[in-house]
């Protein structure tokens, strides 16, 4: 085997962790241990998020009950479903991620490790931001959604709201990092033979994920920043009464809102697309039709987020089309359906712990598909959509689709994370409590909605129906609840046993079951050969190989440089962004309300000058890459110097502009179009700023080192930021100075 097989890295090359104990946890920069380190955090914050749906289901487990206060309940109600997404499902997803995509595409690690490591902490710091609002005087009691004008300080006077937009944006950020450094990897640190279609499916789907993460997340943060300025600074953004709008909100929120939902599943597709084949002893079926009906959800899921908002009264045509396209993107996610039953189907299926989580996941997501499709038909989402018939749909396409979907990857994938094989008959035991709990939970709540029961309510009067249907759910709940406890007993237990699981226990075909389990820190010493899609497949039956299609063996192989990929993806990121705060701009300086103020009060002319100066910027930096690629280094440094000079000049003209306004009465919270311009010109700001202290750190680099070899492309990377920042300039003084005053 070793004589076919192309070296990678051995245990001494590769070096050893320079801490032990604690600190070499919270010092690692290991993807490994990264990724458990977010499974850990994702069972404390689902310990947490638990408890609170218990509280809320003993407070509904009987009419007119007064357990908890209603101002408590709704604090239970946003902080259960924040803490849910955002603390537990997403991070579980992103766990498992940042533990299996290297190992399964053949990588040492991730793209940037130092990044990956950074991007965790945020993770925990943004959590318990977010709970700490618990001791500052309440948590956030606006719902998870936070819609306007509930979330807006006359109607949420605690701090409650801003420690869930700062929490929310910090997390944020961290996900963000780790979608881009996903996709980096997978770009760019792929071994010879391993092209993007022989990539396991979790891979493709969470390279899609990423993606989706990578545009959305921006979306949600855009509105965060204006939620919160609101709340601080007092502007009006969503205050109605002030010019403001809380529909807008609405849509700015849905848009991030229903790629989420994808983002939340996607992943765990992959999962079940991975676990099925090997249980069933077949290849996936179809697998290109999956890798395409991924992209095309994730498409598609970027245009149905008004069908949130089809009791806005947003008009006929807007229903009409938020309608349709709902119902087409069902389309591609049925589709997965039809594959996985048809990879069962002749297969010689092994019906495991693992491989009853995904026969399950397979009938949950299908109900909760079925039931989404029902709120595509405009007249039916008027009448269920404020009812619990939408919280039953909700949990069985999250909890239904990508909680069974986890827990089919947690006893698959723990063998390889600890050496230890769960034990099958507690399992079943976990498995079995899952499945009534969650039915016996929100089944009934479909015919509670129908029933005629309002969701994002304390309490309810005793109407014949209610209360032993209420009462089943709760108790459905407990029972879900030790199901979770079972788990819990079953890791800890055989965790105390010794390791049995060997380096495939399930006689798998992909890459990560070739290393050891678990795996050492340089995840391989060798990577055979990879030919097709189940590579150990190849190596063990070379009679009999993967058949992939030849045209596309060579397709997209990592010739990518990855800082490159990396800032590509976060420009991408960012202009999603900025695109948010630009129809921001837009959207409030149409309004009828704009006050004294407005886009006549800047002056244009000494705006455009410092516009020329910046944009310059873009053509000194051009010139000094040039002079750098021909190793005239005094050249280099003296255009590199000027375009640092250049972006000052910028800055310092903007910081002039701002005194100008101020002293001039034209203030953050004065009316909607000062609030809009300092928002958006302020962020441009920033970023002008991070881009000279990169032009600054890079100018100390090239006044003691040579960046004629071999660090040139990152100065090229970073002129890539640069230009960027240019170039939305262009966007902002467009839309600001020259469009704004005829808005």
């Amino acid at each position: 085997m070793s004589q076919t097989a192309t070296t990678v890295m051995t245990g001494e090359q590769a070096g050893h962790h320079e801490h032990t104990g604690l600190w070499s946890w919270i010092a690692t920069v290991d993807h490994k241990r990264i990724g458990l380190l977010y499974l850990g955090t994702a069972l404390f914050f689902l310990l947490t998020g638990g408890v609170e749906a218990l509280m809320m289901r003993i407070q509904l487990m009987r009419p007119n009950n007064d357990f908890v206060s209603p101002e408590l309940f709704n604090q239970l109600f946003t902080m259960h479903g924040t803490t849910m997404i955002f603390m537990v499902v997403m991070p579980t997803l992103i766990g498992f991620a940042n533990y299996f995509v290297p190992l399964m595409i053949g990588a040492r690690d991730m793209a940037y490790p130092r990044l990956n490591a950074m991007a965790y902490w945020f993770l925990p710091f943004g959590g318990l931001l977010m709970h700490f609002s618990w001791l500052a005087g309440g948590a956030p009691s606006a719902g998870w959604f936070s819609y306007a004008p509930l979330s807006e300080t006359p109607f949420n006077s605690t701090h409650g709201v801003d420690y869930w937009a700062l929490g929310l944006f910090v997390m944020g950020i961290g996900s963000i990092s780790t979608s881009i450094n996903i996709i980096a990897t997978i770009v760019a640190c792929r071994p010879p033979g391993m092209t993007l279609f022989r990539m396991p499916l979790f891979v493709w789907m969470t390279f899609v994920n990423s993606f989706l993460i990578t545009l959305a997340m921006p979306i949600l943060n855009a509105s965060l920043v204006m939620l919160f300025v609101d709340r601080l600074f007092a502007a009006h953004f969503f205050l109605p009464e002030h010019g403001g709008s809380a529909v807008i909100w609405q849509h700015f929120f849905w848009a991030f809102g229903h790629p989420e939902v994808y983002i939340l599943v996607l992943p765990a597709f992959g999962m079940v697309s991975e676990v099925i084949p090997v249980f069933a002893r077949r290849p996936i079926f179809g697998y290109g039709t999956m890798v395409g009906s991924v992209v095309t959800i994730a498409v598609l899921s970027f245009g149905v987020w008004a069908h949130h908002m089809f009791t806005v009264g947003l008009g006929n045509a807007a229903d009409a089309f938020f309608a349709a396209s709902t119902m087409l993107i069902a389309v591609p996610t049925g589709i997965k359906i039809f594959n996985w039953g048809a990879t069962l189907w002749g297969g010689s299926i092994r019906l495991n712990t693992a491989m009853l989580f995904c026969m399950a996941f397979l009938i949950e997501f299908t109900i909760g598909g079925l039931s989404g499709i029902t709120f595509a038909v405009a007249p039916i989402d008027w009448q269920m959509n404020a009812s619990y018939y939408l919280v039953a749909h909700f949990h069985y396409v999250i909890f239904g689709g990508t909680y069974f979907a986890m827990m089919a990857g947690i006893y698959y994938w723990f063998p390889k994370m600890t050496g230890r094989i769960l034990s099958e008959s507690l399992g079943k035991w976990h498995f079995w409590a899952t499945v009534i709990g969650f039915n016996m939970t929100f089944f009934v709540q479909h015919f509670l909605g129908f029933m005629g029961m309002p969701r994002r309510v304390y309490t309810y009067p005793d109407l014949p129906g209610w209360a032993t249907l209420n009462l089943i759910s709760t108790i459905g709940s407990f029972i879900l609840g030790t199901s979770a406890f079972l788990l819990v007993v079953n890791v800890i237990l055989t965790s105390r046993k010794p390791a049995n699981a060997g380096n495939n226990p399930w006689n798998a075909w992909t890459l990560e079951w070739l290393t050891t389990s678990p795996p050492p820190e340089h995840n391989f010493d060798y990577i055979p050969p990879v030919h097709g899609r189940r590579p150990l497949w190849d190596l063990q039956h070379p009679e009999l190989p993967d058949d992939a299609p030849a045209q596309k063996e060579a397709f997209w192989d990592p010739i990518f440089d990855k800082f490159k990929v990396g800032m590509a993806c976060f420009i991408a990121s960012e202009s999603f962004f900025f695109l948010m705060l630009v129809i921001g701009f837009v959207f409030y300086n149409t309004s009828l309300h704009m006050g004294a103020f407005n886009a006549h009060t800047l002056d244009v002319p000494k705006s455009s000058i410092f516009t020329v100066a910046l944009l310059g910027s873009s053509v000194t930096l051009h010139i000094a890459e040039h002079y750098m690629e021909a190793k005239r280094r005094a050249a280099f440094l003296g255009w590199f110097i000027f375009t640092i000079a250049l972006g000052l000049v910028f800055l310092i003209g903007q910081g002039g502009e701002y005194y100008h306004l101020f002293t001039t009465g034209v203030t953050l919270n004065a009316n909607l179009f000062s609030s809009s311009f300092f928002i958006l010109t302020g962020f441009h700001g920033f970023h002008v700023f991070v881009g000279l202290v990169l032009l600054l750190i890079v100018l100390i680099f090239a006044f003691v080192g040579d960046y004629n070899s071999g660090k040139g492309e990152i100065v090229k990377t970073i002129g890539w930021y640069w230009h960027f920042v240019d170039a939305v300039w262009i966007v902002v003084f467009s839309t600001v100075y020259l469009i704004g005053p005829h808005l």
